[in-house]
């Protein structure tokens, strides 16, 4: 199931506010039960058989985490986030790793069967989140959760299941015990929502035609305006399909009393590419960072280290999106730029032209969704040699210009829309508050976009258009 879809809009989110609201808050375990109950539905709509492979993550948090905290000396201690680590990333590494590894090996001379495994959706979302549980009650950075039933609701909560933000355990850690839900809360979340729907269903859905039908046509037909066009219209769904699904996620939770952390700060405004991976994907750089970077001994152990520890975290990082030598070669290629950065022209960027470096960032992110966007190496290297200059079709073809007249005013939509243009009028609005049309537009301006954008998008959605979520294959 996707927020996006017809069954979760007309049944399963109203069936859940109904079932949850009429419970008084003083009953809060009941809500809690109601909200684990619906959540667990979710997930097992969309793959019932791997319900129970998510239940036994939850269980080996819940017991690696008691046995962190009760035991009686730091070897069992180690022991016991050694067991949890082992266990997560077995589950992992089998269902979403273990293909690739075969054709490794079929590819080496070494004929093993290559298994068709389907992975379990939101797996790899889970377990790190999961894991960092364990990890913190071990730092002691979060409390023990006695109750398997909160611990499951924390790992298992819908909004952020399938795909995120990676929610650490100390950001909800109070309010899944003890949170206020209200008024405001709820229509912010709302609000928050519907903005994320649209993002998905009017932008995202949109860009996912264009960029579809470039990539996945032949090479031979490629012109290098038509690879420009492709290119940057799949650099719009990837930005406004992980980041919808991030408002809406986060704005369902708002409705439950949830906090969530933000995790999409527009990057694509960057000046830097290390700038864009303080925007991009926040809570899993954080997770990176505080999980692997740090521990491995971040910069504080000289270059060598660092620049140790940067090339590992991206390759994990690279590989973590998916089992494919793309994904390993688009974490390689951010591990380089973000070391060039660091050691070799760091500086001299941040004396160049704010144009200069914000023009250069995004030609860098775009050659990096190329690589993420393409399914093969062969692929990889057709395409930005069409990018470059050496497309079979020339300089531009009749499907470019098709492209641009059927999709221009999407394309300038989009270019707005990454944009902190909300910001922007919120802030000038702010400064003349004074004034009633102000204070009008303020208060009311953005639940009266959020209806008419909700308007739109399910008018898309009745019509059985084109809804793809690319957020799923992670």
């Amino acid at each position: 199931m996707v927020f996006s879809s017809i069954i979760f809009l007309n049944y399963f989110f109203p069936l859940l506010l109904f079932c949850y609201f009429i419970i008084p808050k003083k009953f809060r375990n009941i809500r809690n039960d109601i909200l684990l109950a619906f959540s667990l539905i979710f997930y097992g709509f969309g793959g019932p058989k791997y319900l129970l492979l998510m239940l036994l993550s939850i269980t080996i948090q819940y017991v690696c985490g008691l046995w962190v905290h009760y035991a009686q000396s730091q070897t069992m201690r180690k022991l016991a986030v050694f067991v949890a680590i082992v266990g997560n990333f077995a589950l992992l590494g089998y269902f979403k790793y273990m293909g690739f590894l075969a054709e490794i090996l079929c590819s080496l001379g070494f004929m093993v069967p290559i298994p068709e495994i389907v992975l379990p959706i939101g797996i790899s979302f889970y377990t790190f989140q999961g894991l960092s549980y364990v990890i913190d009650v071990y730092r002691k950075e979060a409390k023990l959760q006695k109750n398997p039933f909160r611990l499951a609701l924390y790992i298992a909560l819908f909004p952020q299941l399938v795909a995120g933000p990676i929610v650490r355990y100390t950001t909800v850690e109070e309010e899944i015990g003890n949170r206020n839900e209200n008024f405001a809360d709820f229509s912010d979340g709302l609000i928050r929502f519907l903005f994320g729907l649209a993002k998905k269903m009017l932008l995202a859905n949109a860009m996912a035609e264009v960029a579809n039908g470039i990539f996945d046509a032949p090479a031979s037909g490629l012109s290098v305006s038509l690879a420009w066009i492709g290119a940057i219209a799949y650099t719009f769904q990837i930005y406004f399909d992980f980041s919808a699904y991030s408002d809406m996620a986060i704005g369902l939770g708002r409705m439950f009393g949830f906090h969530f952390l933000e995790n999409f700060n527009y990057p694509y405004i960057s000046k830097s590419v290390t700038e864009f991976w303080r925007r991009w994907h926040i809570s899993l750089s954080t997770w990176f960072r505080d999980y692997v970077y740090i521990p491995l001994g971040g910069n504080r152990k000289g270059s060598f280290t660092h620049i140790r520890n940067i090339v590992i975290v991206w390759f994990l990082t690279g590989l973590w999106h998916g089992a494919s030598w793309n994904f390993i070669l688009w974490g390689m290629w951010f591990c380089i730029l973000l070391l060039g950065e660091k050691y070799i022209w760091g500086n001299a960027l941040k004396h160049c032209p704010k144009i200069i470096r914000h023009g250069s960032t995004m030609f860098l992110v775009i050659i990096s969704w190329v690589l993420f966007r393409c399914e093969t190496l062969p692929q990889v290297f057709a395409y930005i040699k069409a990018m470059i200059g050496m497309a079979p079709d020339g300089l531009w073809n009749a499907r470019s210009s098709y492209m641009l007249v059927q999709y221009h005013v999407i394309f300038l939509i989009c270019c707005i829309a990454a944009l902190p243009i909300k910001n922007w009028i919120q802030d000038l609005l702010s400064q003349k508050k004074e004034h009633w049309i102000c204070q009008f537009l303020l208060s009311w301006g953005p639940a009266l976009c959020a209806i008419g954008l909700f308007f739109l998008s399910y008018m898309k959605l009745q019509t059985g258009s084109f809804n793809p979520f690319i957020y799923f294959q992670f």
